[in-house]
């Protein structure tokens, strides 16, 4: 009776721990709630003074905000629906959204509207649609989907690889016409990622790892204005640039510079007064440092690095439970998010040539915004799947 009585209170003690676990990762979602509310503020606080000036004069001080909000607003709401729908159900329509997708980048080309010499978006009445924030999402998971196909082949060039790079050319060519090299850029980071994490052959990750710079790198070269680029991060500096190419990342200097520990204070920035361009989209990031120092940048670096972390985390549990698609949709957003951060705290800081690319679910953007959501709340859904296993039920 005594050996009864002491099972039946071990069992009781185990079974709270497994009912009281969590339908979701406290942490994820904590660092992205911060990180979307610091975003809402910092874009508040950088774009205020756009009315003031003759290009924005029509807007009033709340137009940027408003429709950040919004976007946020509709971002989350798309996040609730991707997370209802099991990942084995978007893992069959793989396929046919990669080529929607295809279609969509295609269409730009057709009837996109033209900014800054850029053809990017699908005009839609008063809101402006960029395919390629949905090919981020449709190549993380296509090229999850591909390395599950594909693994008894992922040690052949021939029968793992070229299909997949034919792909990759396909997206790689259509990006190029808009132009967009940041996009491409993350994509085949994400696609190249998710291929090495499911196990492709070393020689191929290898040959890849010192290629792709070297294609990068003619494809600025070839280009007058990315080239221009160059020596302006080189010599940002140089008074033959510092009004011209090396403007922008003159100035992102001079606010981080500006910002020193604790920054200015929020709302006191003055180089979003007109002098930094883009202050509030690819330089959020510089108005961070100049108002809140670099206590600031550390701390959304550090959340970043929270987001990055669980991804993988939960990734990797994914894989331990032999759910493979799963896990290497979790690592890819990670990835995505990783390398994106990366070039965009890494131009306002002078490291990295100057390159248009927002800062995830921080930077004001509609399609970014959305897109960053959506691919956190698959995260989230496949976190959940992993702790309905871990108590017993069917994810």
């Amino acid at each position: 009776m005594s050996l009864f009585a002491d099972l039946t209170n071990s069992v009781n003690a185990v079974r709270p721990n497994r009912t009281n676990m969590r339908n979701y990762d406290p942490l994820l979602m904590i660092a992205v709630i911060t990180l979307v509310s610091v975003g809402l503020l910092m874009v508040y606080s950088a774009s205020i003074a756009l009315a003031d000036g003759p290009h924005f004069a029509n807007y009033g001080r709340y137009y940027f905000v408003a429709r950040h909000a919004a976007f946020v607003a509709i971002g989350f709401l798309a996040a609730a629906l991707v997370y209802t729908v099991p990942v084995g159900a978007w893992q069959k329509i793989t396929i046919a959204i990669f080529i929607g997708c295809l279609i969509l980048l295609l269409l730009v080309l057709i009837v996109g509207k033209e900014v800054n010499h850029a053809v990017r978006w699908l005009a839609f009445g008063p809101i402006n649609f960029q395919p390629s924030e949905l090919m981020k999402v449709a190549a993380l998971l296509y090229a999850a989907d591909y390395t599950v196909r594909k693994q008894e082949y992922m040690q052949n060039i021939w029968r793992g690889f070229i299909p997949m790079a034919c792909a990759l050319l396909a997206v790689a060519g259509l990006l190029l016409l808009e132009p967009d090299l940041g996009a491409l850029m993350v994509i085949v980071s994400i696609a190249i990622g998710i291929l090495f994490l499911g196990g492709i052959n070393a020689r191929i990750f290898i040959a890849l790892a010192a290629l792709l710079p070297l294609v990068f790198a003619l494809l600025i070269w070839l280009a007058p204005w990315r080239r221009a680029r160059i020596f302006a991060y080189l010599d940002p500096w140089n008074p033959a640039t510092t009004l011209s190419s090396g403007y922008q990342l003159s100035h992102s200097l001079i606010a981080i510079g500006r910002g020193q520990w604790f920054g200015v204070g929020l709302g006191s920035s003055v180089e979003k007064l007109h002098y930094l361009p883009e202050a509030h989209t690819d330089f959020i990031m510089a108005v961070i440092g100049e108002e809140l120092g670099f206590a600031g940048v550390s701390a959304m670096i550090l959340l970043f690095a929270i987001v990055v972390q669980r991804c993988f985390e939960i990734g990797r549990q994914a894989i331990a439970m032999d759910r493979v698609f799963n896990g290497l949709v979790a690592q890819g957003v990670g990835i995505w998010i990783a390398v994106q951060t990366f070039i965009n705290i890494g131009v306002c800081l002078g490291l990295l040539p100057t390159k248009g690319l927002t800062l995830p679910l921080v930077s004001y953007g509609g399609s970014g915004i959305v897109m960053n959501l959506c691919a956190l709340a698959l995260v989230a859904r496949i976190d959940f799947e992993n702790r309905l296993m871990m108590r017993g039920g069917r994810g």
